[in-house]
């Protein structure tokens, strides 16, 4: 009797047990996206973009009470937040390109004469344009979005960041001084000429056989001359050209984008990359986009600085010089001179 009576006791909770999973079971019921869990426990609906929360839901039937943001704030997600969020200022040399509204914040952009230079994801800051002074001319305006490019004038190449003036542009006539003086001569002999042909009749066939010969032989020697200062000049710039370390200056260093971009991606940290590019004016969106469509990290980074080089130099397969200096600039600005100091012995820039 006692053991069928403990046993009975062991049996009864059950039902008890089942009652009290039903009413906790609700509890546990996950909501929907549009939904959040009140504190009581009900799936509440969340209110729009542009409204805040007022008051909660108290049945599972009923409608949260939302209430739009007031003037000067603002909100742009589905929300269940109590007060709104206060509308960007635009300062510091930044102007209104969007005005704030209910379900946007201010969208600003830099003033006249300066450029973004981003701080991170959501801050940047606006930097004076560069100015283009003699001897570097302009060869692409400064945007709210991009500094100025700036490229040496003719005649000038670019040297440790600075624009020197070609050492080996000279005039034919000031490298080789002998042809000069020879032209002189040529232009003597057929400037007295005439006064030969014109003395007494008696004398003028040998006064004219002898301006003759010499204006040939004047000419056959100028022709010599030419050819000769001619044929040096091109020896002469064939040796330079085959010898570029001695001649920096006036050929352009050919820069290939794919192994600058793999040299950089080498010499920048991977934490850093993103900083990098972000300070080279490549948009968030171009990131994002970057990383959603290359999962590799360094493949992404790759797609990040290309879309920074073919912004200045098209979708071409070189990268044009600015670019470069512009790079070693935001590099230095990182504190990153070491990484600098190496893509200027690749390419030639010590």
């Amino acid at each position: 009797m006692e053991r069928g009576a403990f046993s009975r006791r062991d049996t009864t909770p059950l039902p008890t047990v089942l009652l009290l999973l039903c009413l906790v079971t609700p509890t546990l019921t996950s909501c929907l996206d549009v939904e959040y869990q009140s504190e009581s426990g009900i799936c509440c609906n969340k209110c729009p973009p542009g409204y805040r929360l007022k008051e909660e839901c108290s049945a599972p039937r009923e409608r949260s009470n939302c209430t739009a943001c007031p003037y000067g704030q603002y909100m742009d997600t589905m929300n269940y937040a109590d007060k709104c969020r206060t509308c960007r200022k635009c300062n510091n040399h930044k102007v209104v390109f969007r005005p704030c509204k209910g379900n946007q914040n201010t969208v600003c952009q830099c003033d006249k004469g300066y450029y973004r230079s981003n701080i991170d994801s959501e801050n940047f800051e606006c930097l004076k344009c560069r100015q283009c002074d003699h001897p570097e001319k302009e060869s692409q305006k400064c945007t709210p979005e991009n500094n100025t490019v700036c490229q040496c004038e003719d005649n000038y190449y670019r040297l440790n960041n600075k624009c020197e003036l070609c050492s080996k542009c000279v005039d034919l006539l000031t490298r080789d001084p002998w042809l000069h003086r020879i032209v002189l001569i040529g232009k003597l002999v057929f400037q007295t000429k005439p006064a030969a042909e014109c003395d007494e009749s008696t004398k003028g066939f040998l006064y004219n056989s002898i301006g003759v010969a010499t204006a040939g032989l004047t000419l056959l020697l100028l022709v010599a001359a030419v050819t000769h200062v001619v044929t040096k000049s091109v020896t002469l710039r064939r040796f330079e050209c085959e010898q570029p370390v001695k001649l920096p200056d006036c050929i352009p260093v050919e820069i290939k984008l794919s192994e600058l971009i793999y040299t950089v991606l080498d010499l920048v940290p991977v934490l850093q990359v993103k900083q990098l590019v972000r300070s080279l004016g490549v948009r968030d969106t171009e990131i994002e986009q970057a990383e959603l469509d290359y999962r590799p990290c360094r493949e992404a980074h790759y797609q990040m600085l290309r879309a920074w080089a073919e912004r200045g130099s098209g979708a071409g397969a070189l990268l044009h010089p600015p670019l470069l200096h512009d790079l070693l600039n935001e590099l230095r600005k990182m504190h990153l001179g070491q990484a600098a100091e190496e893509l200027e012995k690749v390419y030639g820039f010590t």
